[in-house]
Order: structure tokens, then C-alpha cells, then sequence
């Protein structure tokens, strides 16, 4: 009989034990964010090579809202900008001054772009619960990104920021093409490849926006996408090495070509920007229909991997609790081996014996035992 009353009280505490964990597993837990996903506002974060015009694009497409009626949110994420053509609702310049980053941690201008947006990174969740509490005032949002790409598309930054948006609103990338600039095939076959690897990195829907149609028209961009032979005619009169590649390049991207969506506008006039909104609207809808899918499965897969890995430390706490059983741990304060590992340290040749008697003879008896009440201090501190 007391065999069975021991055996029901010590499956009685693991029990408490388990329901305790489980407890603060609870606690711990993250809320998916299906849960608080919101159809609107649709957030179109605009990136582009330099030059590109994308300031300029953004303040026709808030000019553009603000003519049909829309109703828009304005964010820049650019620190180094001198000034806007438009107004923004959330400036990254109220937050963090990127001269005064500059100077503090020695940077250049692409070494402070970057920093300054790292640390407005770790506060984006308040500007998340910003549009969030505007949400059902809103219809679009609109995302101004620095100008040098690679700190936008390719930083740690950039990744929190993009997720962080994609998890709560449909969110659609806007990469903004340099369309005279484009008319070489060479120079072409880079804009496709940079928006190419933004579409895999990103894993959100794309838009191509071909830019200053009002210089140069688009059809010829449209003509090389769809027909791989237009292409080639219009490379082989280059023949270097570099023509070669992007000839060869170009088969490879079929099959992004056929699925991708792309439109002729000018920031300048504003030709084009209805077709523009309705392929955002369309990329909205593919966005709930696929990538939003695909997002909440690797969403549900971290936190998995994070339950996992929360759940092993509990475990491993537990059970070094359980070794310890409350007894006092006692942790090595390493001054009596300060000696010996400088001695190991240094090279044998170096090492004086003249100066290691010196050495020896200057401790007395008094001040090993200061060393010795210094130990059993430090000890007593670490106790559970």
C-alpha cells in the first residue's frame, strides 16, 4: 500500500509538473496572425534601381488616390531623402537621424542608410498597429523605399519590414524600370534579373512598372518578354561575351515572364495609372488566393521550430533543477588559476624565474586569506 501511495503521489507531481509547463508554454504562445489578417488596406511598397524615379512615382500615385477618391497612407522608409514632393503619414526622419548616425558609428551614406533603417526595424511593430487601428479608413498604403535597392531587398531590415506587412494586409512589391535606359537588351535582361530574384527573396506578388513612358514606350519591353526570338534578333549585333550571357539568360526566364504582370505609366503625366491600380488589384486577390497560403504555412513551420526549441530548454531546466535537487552550486571564481593560465599563456623563453620568486614572496599569509574570504563571498552569492 504505500508503495502505491508513493508511486500515485509522484504521478501526481508530474503531473502538476506537466500542467505548470504547459501553462507557460501557453503563455508563451504566439497568436497566428490569421486570426487578425485584414483584407484592406492593400500595402504597394515601391523599390527600384537608383534613378528609377520611384519618389517621383510615388507622388503621382498619392496625387492619383487623392483624385479618385481613394483613401491612402503614406510611409517613407528613405532616411537620407532631403525633401518630399508629398506628405507622409509615418516619416523614418522623425524617428532616426541619419547624420547623426553617421557620425555616432562612423558610417558612410550607404553604411548609415542601412543602420538607420535596422533600427527602425526594431520599432515597425508600432507602426504596424498604427494602420492597423486606420485599417478600415484605408485603401491603400504606400511604402517609399531608399534609394540604393540592395539596402531594401537584401538587408535584414528590409525582411522584417516586408513580413511584417505581409502578415497582417495583402501586400504587393512594385519594382519600378528605368524604361529608356531599358532600350539596351543587356541593360534589359539586368532590370528582368534583379526583379526576378525580388520575386523569389520576397515570395509576394510583382509588379513591373515601366517608367517614363512619356520618353520612351514600353512596347518593345512587352514584344522581348513575350517573344523569345524578337529578343535574340535584337541582341546579335552585340557580340561580346556579355551578350552571350544575357542571351543565354533569357531562356531561363520564360517562365517568370508568363506569369508576371506588367504595366507602361509616367509619373510625369500620369498615363497609365488605371491600368496600374487594376493589376494591383489583381495581385491583391492572388495574394489571398496563393501567397497568403503559402505565408501561414511557413509561419505555422517557425513557430513550430520555436515551440520545439522553447519546449528543450524547459526541459533541460527542469532537469538540471532536478540534479541540483536545491542544493548550493558552487562556481568556480578562477583567481587561484589566474597564475597558471598567465603562465600558460606566455611563452616558456619569456618566463623569469627570477621574477616568479618576486612574484611569490610579495603574497603573504594575510592576503591569501583576503583571497580566500573573496572566494567563499562570490560562492555564497550563487547559491538557489
Amino acid at each position: 500500500m504505500k508503495v502505491d501511495s508513493q508511486e500515485s503521489s509522484g504521478t501526481k507531481g508530474g503531473s502538476d509538473e506537466k500542467e505548470q509547463l504547459a501553462g507557460i508554454m501557453d503563455k508563451l504562445n504566439i497568436e497566428s496572425s490569421s486570426d487578425s489578417f485584414k483584407r484592406k488596406p492593400v500595402i504597394i511598397i515601391v523599390v527600384g534601381m537608383a534613378g528609377s524615379g520611384k519618389t517621383t512615382f510615388l507622388h503621382r500615385l498619392v496625387c492619383h488616390t487623392q483624385a479618385s477618391n481613394f483613401r491612402g497612407y503614406v510611409v517613407n522608409l528613405d532616411p537620407a531623402v532631403m525633401t518630399l514632393p508629398f506628405g507622409a503619414n509615418i516619416d523614418i526622419r522623425d524617428t532616426v537621424k541619419y547624420k547623426e548616425v553617421m557620425k555616432q558609428f562612423n558610417l558612410g551614406p550607404n553604411g548609415g542608410i542601412l543602420t538607420s533603417l535596422n533600427l527602425f526595424a526594431t520599432k515597425f511593430d508600432d507602426v504596424i498597429s498604427v494602420i492597423e487601428r486606420r485599417a478600415d479608413q484605408l485603401d491603400y498604403v504606400l511604402v517609399d523605399t531608399p534609394g540604393q535597392i540592395e539596402i531594401f531587398t537584401w538587408s535584414a531590415s528590409g525582411a522584417i519590414i516586408t513580413e511584417a506587412f505581409a502578415s497582417t494586409f495583402p501586400t504587393v512589391v512594385t519594382y519600378v524600370v528605368d524604361t529608356p535606359r531599358s532600350a539596351s537588351p543587356v541593360t534589359f535582361m539586368s532590370n528582368m534579373l534583379y526583379a526576378c530574384s525580388i520575386l523569389y527573396k520576397t515570395r509576394l506578388p510583382l509588379v513591373l512598372a515601366f517608367n517614363k513612358i512619356d520618353v520612351a514606350q514600353h512596347e518593345f519591353a512587352l514584344e522581348w518578354m513575350e517573344d523569345f526570338e524578337a529578343f535574340q534578333a535584337a541582341i546579335k549585333s552585340d557580340t561580346t561575351y556579355t551578350s552571350t550571357l544575357t542571351e543565354s539568360l533569357s531562356l531561363s526566364l520564360d517562365e517568370f515572364y508568363r506569369n508576371l504582370r506588367s504595366v507602361g505609366l509616367s509619373a510625369i503625366s500620369g498615363a497609365g495609372m488605371n491600368e496600374f491600380f487594376k493589376a494591383i488589384e489583381a495581385s491583391a486577390e492572388e495574394f489571398m488566393e496563393n501567397y497568403k497560403a503559402d505565408l501561414d504555412k511557413r509561419r505555422a513551420e517557425k513557430q513550430r521550430l520555436e515551440e520545439e526549441r522553447r519546449k528543450e530548454s524547459m526541459d533541460k531546466l527542469r532537469k538540471d533543477m532536478e540534479h541540483s535537487r536545491g542544493e548550493t552550486v558552487v562556481l568556480s571564481t578562477g583567481l587561484k588559476d589566474n597564475d597558471e593560465r598567465r603562465k600558460s599563456m606566455m611563452d616558456p623563453e619569456e618566463v623569469e624565474p627570477e621574477d616568479e620568486d618576486d612574484d611569490f614572496e610579495r603574497f603573504s599569509e594575510e592576503d591569501e586569506d583576503i583571497i580566500d574570504e573573496d572566494e567563499d563571498e562570490e560562492i555564497a552569492r550563487f547559491s538557489f
